[in-house]
């Protein structure tokens, strides 16, 4: 009996052994999973903050490097009547790069989703897509600009280049990398009237985002438009100078 009754406390004794680490790492557990995701979010916004300042950094080592370039262009520019019209050569293909401000006369196109088609208002098989502006429809009217001789062109102030990336990621579109939103503010300095009509042509694009309810306004400023040069880095991977 003594034997029996030593083995059942024992039995008892393990179990409650067993049960104490069980909960005990139950709740471990319960505070990681509770004080995990905070650390990953300090981790993530060091990383980000971290990111940020190497970013900023390196432009204002951008925008010293453009100040003393162009130093060094007046300085071996001047007294020299070859040297100057060399380097009035190099600022009118900056300017059509897009490396460089530039001003002039021009159009400005604002774009906005309808405002008036609801969930509540579309047909069971209408698509509430096609009432809002997609990343196409932004190539669609810069080809447009392009094709009626625009000479530079923006977009909520990201220069389009010919490299420039058009992507939609969700419910944002995405130009040169930077997020952008509606309403668009598109900016195009060229021959106005001849920008204006083509953008305003019946059968045009704008004409079609008219049909779906999109709002489209064009406007023909008095003064000039400034459009902000590419804030990005050019590197070419596959073109190479000709020798």
């Amino acid at each position: 009996m003594n034997k029996k009754r030593i083995c059942l406390i024992l039995g008892f004794v393990c179990l409650l052994l067993t049960l104490a680490v069980v909960v005990q790492i139950r709740t471990i557990n319960s505070k990681i999973s509770s004080i995990n995701p905070a650390y990953v979010d300090n981790d993530l916004r060091d990383e980000v903050l971290r990111t940020k300042e190497e970013y900023e950094e390196k432009f204002k080592e951008l925008e010293t490097a453009q100040v003393d370039l162009e130093t060094k262009r007046a300085e071996a520019t001047e007294n020299d009547e070859e040297s100057a019209e060399k380097e009035q050569e190099v600022k009118i293909s900056e300017a059509i790069l897009g490396t460089t401000d530039v001003t002039g006369k021009g159009i400005e196109i604002t774009l906005r989703d309808n405002q008036t088609v609801t969930l509540d208002t579309l047909g069971p098989t209408e698509d509430a897509s096609n009432y809002i502006i997609h990343v196409e429809d932004l190539q669609n009217i810069v080809n447009e600009l392009k094709n009626a001789g625009a000479e530079a062109i923006s977009i909520n102030d990201q220069r389009i280049l010919a490299s420039s990336t058009f992507e939609c990621a969700g419910n944002i579109i995405r130009i040169n990398g930077a997020r952008v939103a509606a309403p668009f503010k598109i900016k195009a300095i060229g021959n106005q009237e001849e920008l204006y009509e083509a953008l305003k042509r019946v059968g045009g694009y704008l004409n079609w985002l008219d049909s779906w309810g999109i709002v489209t306004k064009i406007d023909k400023p008095n003064t000039n438009l400034t459009i902000l040069k590419y804030g990005g880095t050019i590197k070419p991977k596959y073109m190479k100078e000709v020798k």
